[in-house]
């Protein structure tokens, strides 16, 4: 399984959103608080957005919860952190 990687602030509903999504699928993850401004430039400039969160499945970057969200009503979330899975 690839480490997930999730960019995120301490405010933001749309995070804890996904944090929830991920929990609740016993889905581990390191969270990467964008409060510095040079995290927050990292952030961008591996995701070329602004907003949190900023979701990575290893080097892929999945996008925000919405993205996520939609990985998973799709069910490729299990598929996409684990390539062996998918056919």
């Amino acid at each position: 399984m690839c480490e997930v990687t999730m960019y995120t602030t301490s405010t933001c509903p749309y995070c804890r959103a996904a944090k929830r999504l991920l929990n609740a699928k016993g889905i581990r993850y390191v969270e990467i608080d964008v409060q510095s401004a040079s995290v927050k430039s990292e952030m961008v400039s591996r995701s070329g957005r602004r907003t949190v969160p900023q979701i990575f499945f290893g080097n892929h970057h999945v996008g925000g919860f919405d993205d996520l969200a939609q990985l998973e009503s799709e069910g490729g979330i299990d598929g996409a952190l684990n390539p062996r899975l998918v056919g």
